[in-house]
C-alpha cells in the first residue's frame, strides 16, 4: 500500500498509526548496531567515507540528527534491549569483561522476546556483549531462534580468538572452520541464508550488532586501497573496515529483495557509542569520543528508514536515547511495550514528522570514576550538565590528525579542576565549547538537583574481578557459559 506522505501529513497521527497497520501485517525488522562508529565516520555526515548502502538507507527514511547512546558498548546494548537505563542494573561502569559473573540482569525482559512472542522468526548475528557465564544470559535464552558471532567486547576478525582463546558460536557450538573468513563477509553470508530459508508466513527480525569498526583494526586490503588519499595508516584501515560494513549491509539488503521481503522491511540503524579517538574512529566537529559524556562520545549517526514512515527524507530534531529503541521498534511492530520503562515510544513523531516526547535523558551516572570515565550527567531541554571527573579525550579531534595514547593529551584542552560543574547550552554551543557553569549558577542548582533524584533509583557499579572458573581453558579453549556464581538478577 503506497501512501503519499503530502496529503497524509494533515491528518491526526493516530488514525495515520492506525493506516500502517494493514490488515494486521507486521513489519519486518532490521536493527543494525555499529560498534564503535563515529559521528564523521560515514557517508551522510562526510562525504569522503563510502558508504552508499548506509546512505541510500539513511536519505530515504528519516536521519535522527540527537540520537543518544551510552559511552561505551554493554551499557548502550543493555539499553537498546530492555529500554531501561544501565545504571539502574549496575552496568555503568565500562563494559562487562571477557570473564566475569556478570550480565545483563534476567528479570529484564529483552524486546526481541516479545517480538518472537506476537509472532517473529528472531535471529541475532554478531557482537553480544551482555554477559555470557549462565547460558540463561546468552541470546537463545533471551528472545533469538538463533545467534552466530561472539560473547565478549571484541576478537580478531580473521581468526575469531581473543586472548588465545576462541569467541565464535553458532548457537550452542564452537566454531572452528572460519579461521581467515573475515567476520563482516561471515555475518553476510548468515544473514543471507537466514532470509533465503525464511518461511514468509511469519515476519522477520535481524538484530544485526556488527563487530566492524571495533577495533583491532583489520580490514581484506581491497577495502584499504579505496581510500588512496588517506595518509593516516590507521585510519585508512578504519576507513576500509566502514566500507566493509556498508558493503555487508548491502548484501543484507540484497537477499532482503530477492526474497521479495524489501518492500516491507523497516530498517533501524545506531552505533553503539561514538568513535573511538586512538583507535582511528572521528566524531568531528563534536567533542570527545567513546568512553567519555562528551558528545562526541554519547551523540550518533542514527537513522530509520523503511515503508511504515509516512513521512520520509527528512530530519528528525527531537532528542531519543538508547533506552527508546525497545519501546520504539515495538511500536513500528505494532505491539505495545512494557508500561513504566525509562524508553519512551518516539514511532508516532518519528514516522509522521512529528513532535518528539523525550525532553531530558541522563548520559551516565557512574559513582566508580577512574581517569577514563565519565562521572555523571543530564540533558533538560537545550542544557547538558556534567559532573565530575570526564575522563580522558576532552578535545577536539579534526579527521586528518594521527592520535595515539603517547600523543592525545596534546590535543586535549586544560581543564583545570575537574571536580565542578559543566554546563552547555547544545542549541547555541553544540560542540561544547563555552561552560557556563560559572555565570548560571540557578540553573546548575536546579539540574544537579534533577540529577540527584534520578541518583536515587541507581544500583551500585557491577564490576567484579575476572572469575578463574570461567577460564577458556577449562572448556576446550573456548569462551563457554555455565559457570555463574552469583544469581543474575
Amino acid at each position: 500500500m503506497n501512501l503519499h506522505p503530502t496529503w497524509l501529513d494533515s491528518l491526526f497521527p493516530c488514525l495515520i498509526c492506525m493506516l500502517v497497520t494493514v490488515a494486521g501485517k507486521r513489519p519486518n525488522i532490521v536493527f543494525i548496531v555499529a560498534d564503535d562508529l563515529g559521528w564523521n565516520d560515514v557517508g551522510f555526515h562526510n562525504p569522503d567515507m563510502i558508504t552508499p548502502n548506509i546512505d541510500k538507507l539513511a536519505n530515504m527514511g528519516v536521519k535522527l540528527s540527537q540520537s543518544y547512546v551510552q559511552p561505551v558498548c554493554s551499557p548502550s546494548r543493555h539499553a537498546f534491549m530492555t529500554g531501561y537505563y544501565p545504571w539502574k542494573a549496575g552496568l555503568q561502569h565500562l563494559v562487562i569483561n571477557d570473564v566475569v559473573d556478570v550480565c545483563s540482569p534476567l528479570n529484564y525482559t529483552f524486546f526481541p522476546m516479545k517480538l518472537k512472542n506476537a509472532g517473529y522468526a528472531t535471529h541475532a548475528i554478531g557482537k553480544w556483549h551482555l554477559g555470557y557465564c549462565s547460558w540463561n544470559c546468552t541470546p537463545q535464552y533471551r528472545g533469538f531462534d538463533s545467534f552466530y558471532g561472539y560473547f565478549n567486547s571484541r576478537s580478531d576478525y580473521f581468526t575469531h580468538y581473543e586472548r588465545q582463546f576462541l569467541d565464535f558460536h553458532d548457537g550452542y557450538e564452537a566454531v572452528w572452520d572460519k579461521n581467515g573468513s573475515y567476520s563482516a563477509h561471515l555475518y553476510a553470508e548468515r544473514a543471507e541464508r537466514i532470509i533465503s530459508e525464511h518461511n514468509t508466513t511469519k515476519p522477520l527480525f535481524l538484530y544485526l550488532p556488527y563487530q566492524n569498526v571495533h577495533e583491532p583494526l583489520q580490514v581484506p586490503p581491497e577495502y584499504e586501497a579505496l581510500y588512496p588519499n588517506v595518509k593516516n595508516r590507521d585510519r585508512k584501515t578504519f576507513s576500509g573496515m566502514v566500507t566493509a560494513l556498508d558493503a555487508a549491509i548491502g548484501r543484507v539488503v540484497s537477499a532482503l529483495q530477492k526474497k521479495g521481503l524489501y518492500e516491507d522491511t523497516m530498517f533501524f540503524f545506531t552505533p553503539d557509542n561514538g568513535g573511538w579517538i586512538i583507535r582511528a574512529g572521528n566524531n568531528w566537529p563534536l567533542r570527545g569520543g567513546k568512553i567519555t559524556i562528551w558528545e562526541g562520545g554519547t551523540r550518533v549517526a542514527a537513522f530509520i528508514a523503511g515503508p511504515r514512515l509516512l513521512k520520509t527524507n527528512y530530519t528528525f530534531n527531537g532528542l531519543i536515547h538508547a533506552v527508546d529503541w525497545n519501546p520504539t521498534i515495538l511500536s513500528a511492530a505494532g505491539i505495545k511495550a512494557d508500561p513504566g520503562m525509562d524508553g519512551i515510544d518516539q514511532w508516532p513523531a518519528i514516522s509522521t514528522g512529528g513532535e518528539g516526547q523525550r525532553k531530558e535523558f541522563i548520559y551516565n551516572l557512574d559513582d566508580v570514576v577512574p581517569a577514563t570515565q565519565g562521572h555523571a550527567g543530564i540533558r533538560v531541554g537545550d542544557f547538558k550538565l556534567l559532573a565530575g571527573n570526564t575522563g580522558l579525550y576532552n578535545g577536539w579531534y579534526p579527521p586528518e590528525q594521527i592520535y595515539t595514547e603517547d600523543n592525545i593529551h596534546q590535543w586535549e584542552p586544560h581543564m583545570g579542576n575537574q571536580s565542578y560543574y559543566k554546563l552547555y547550552n547544545l542549541r547555541n554551543d553544540p560542540n561544547e565549547y563555552h561552560n557556563l557553569a560559572d555565570s548560571n549558577p540557578s540553573l546548575v542548582k536546579d539540574l544537579a538537583s534533577r540529577m540527584r533524584e534520578y541518583h536515587r533509583q541507581m544500583v551500585p557499579a557491577k564490576n567484579p574481578p575476572e572469575d578463574p572458573a570461567g577460564n577458556p581453558k577449562f572448556y576446550g579453549n573456548v569462551y563457554t557459559p555455565g559457570w555463574c556464581k552469583q544469581p543474575m538478577k
